[in-house]
């Protein structure tokens, strides 16, 4: 038995030199052709797989820069990895100034300019990058909300600016704020185009309907500013007695002034609109032309109910600030605010809080029946709430993007309210940026500004003042 084992083994090994042992187990009916035949279409079908998958790897990465830069709008400073976002203006390439430049080096091209919106990244709630937005400092913001996006900037105020007094509006500067084409003139067309806005307003209806009056009994239909002062001065006097009767009326109690932050204004009030230019990373020209900066004192059990700063598109509805260029058959004027930002004036000991009822929710709905809008009621259900800090400020987008730099529809998640003060006084101050849903509608706004005060300064150049300084006559 072992010597046919022994006998085998070597015929095998004789054989193997010529052909190899697969060959002599041949399944019947099978050949090698066959089998080749089927490695290669594996072969083949395992690299259109890859290929394809590669295909569409590439295809995701493209899509996802894509969605970052229109996101970012093109010069966005903001990094991604949360490290210090390059100063706005710089040699890093973006277009948008650090900061604005001074009252006397405004350029008339500013406004003429169309341009994107830059969107800070959120990234997750919690990251914290460092912004500039004073020499020598970087401040720390917080993603507080992904849903709306919302950032904390402490510290965003000093504590000389947090404590300095701030006084209403001059009777010039409402002058100026409802010279819509700011010949020096006010005619019956600019006070109705005010009165048709919805909120937003600086001036009370009892106020408007005062000027309005006073300027329809002029012959000539116009207002100078001197005329306007001697009206406005009556005006203030009846607004002031009604509005306490009107206020329980409103859905809301606090007491706010508007303070005008252009040319001639305090130093303090500029500074604050330079640094929201260096917060935002928005061109300044959309700054400067936005609302007046709103200041708003809370006292004992004031509140404010929650509600969206801006307003959705509507085909029957034009933007308060573009009405100059808008449609003027337009049912109604609404705000038109792509972002807020609000800052704390002062502590309050206890309670108003600011109030994000549904911050970071799966759904708009997820309510459980609550009207959260009620922050009398429903103030400690809030998703979020941020406790006021002097010198704290929040910055938080009221509209989504269109994908294509501009803004988008409004965000619902921002809806937001003030909690009752329950024991102290809080102050905080807005500050809205104005900007138009329809791209055109905007820099038509714009050019139109730009060319009146174009033609303002050239009238101005023909038509020096005369001196009296040299003249002399002997009696």
């Amino acid at each position: 038995m072992e010597d046919a084992q022994d006998d085998f083994m070597e015929q095998e090994e004789s054989d193997g030199g010529d052909e190899p042992p697969s060959s002599l187990f041949k399944p019947p009916g099978r050949s090698t052709r066959v089998n080749i035949q089927r490695s290669n279409v594996c072969s083949r079908a395992y690299f259109v797989v890859v290929m394809v998958f590669f295909h569409v790897y590439i295809v995701n990465v493209i899509g996802l820069l894509l969605y970052v830069h229109y996101n970012n709008g093109p010069g966005d400073p903001g990094g991604r990895d949360g490290g210090p976002a390059s100063a706005p203006g710089s040699e890093s390439g973006s277009s948008l100034p650090h900061s604005a430049p001074a009252p006397s080096e405004l350029r008339v091209d500013d406004y003429r300019q169309s341009f994107s919106l830059p969107r800070i990244e959120g990234i997750r709630v919690g990251h914290v990058q460092q912004v500039s937005l004073v020499p020598d400092r970087t401040h720390q913001m917080m993603t507080l909300s992904l849903k709306p996006l919302l950032f904390e900037i402490p510290g965003f105020l000093s504590e000389e600016e947090s404590n300095q007094p701030l006084l209403s509006l001059s009777t010039e500067e409402v002058f100026s704020l409802l010279d819509l084409d700011q010949d020096g003139l006010l005619q019956k067309q600019e006070i109705v185009s005010h009165s048709r806005s919805r909120d937003g307003t600086w001036l009370s209806p009892d106020n408007l309907q005062q000027i309005l009056t006073g300027l329809e009994g002029r012959p000539a239909g116009l207002l100078t500013l001197e005329e306007f002062r001697r009206v406005y001065d009556v005006s203030q006097r009846p607004g002031q007695q009604r509005s306490g009767k009107l206020r329980s009326q409103f859905k809301q109690r606090n007491k706010h002034t508007w303070l005008y932050q252009g040319l001639g204004s305090h130093h303090v009030l500029q500074t604050l609109r330079n640094r929201v230019i260096s917060l935002t990373r928005l061109p300044s020209a959309l700054v400067e032309l936005s609302e007046p900066l709103q200041v708003i004192r809370y006292e004992h059990r004031d509140f404010s109910n929650a509600h969206h700063d801006s307003s959705r598109s509507h085909s029957q509805t034009t933007c308060a600030h573009t009405r100059l260029a808008g449609n003027t058959t337009a049912l109604s004027e609404v705000s038109c605010r792509y972002l807020t930002v609000s800052f704390y004036l002062s502590s309050a000991e206890e309670g108003g809080e600011t109030t994000f009822p549904v911050a970071d929710n799966r759904t708009y709905e997820e309510q459980d029946g609550l009207d959260l809008t009620d922050t009398q009621e429903t103030c400690g259900r809030g998703n979020l709430r941020i406790k006021p800090a002097a010198g704290t400020a929040l910055l938080w987008y009221n509209h989504l993007s269109d994908g294509r730099g501009w803004m988008g529809e409004l965000d619902e998640y921002s809806l937001h309210g003030d909690c009752p003060v329950r024991h102290g006084v809080k102050w905080a101050a807005n500050s809205w940026v104005n900007v138009d849903p329809d791209h055109q509608m905007q820099a038509r706004y714009q050019r139109i500004v730009a060319q009146r005060h174009r033609a303002k300064s050239t009238l101005e150049e023909h038509h020096q003042p005369l001196s009296h300084s040299d003249l002399h006559q002997d009696l």
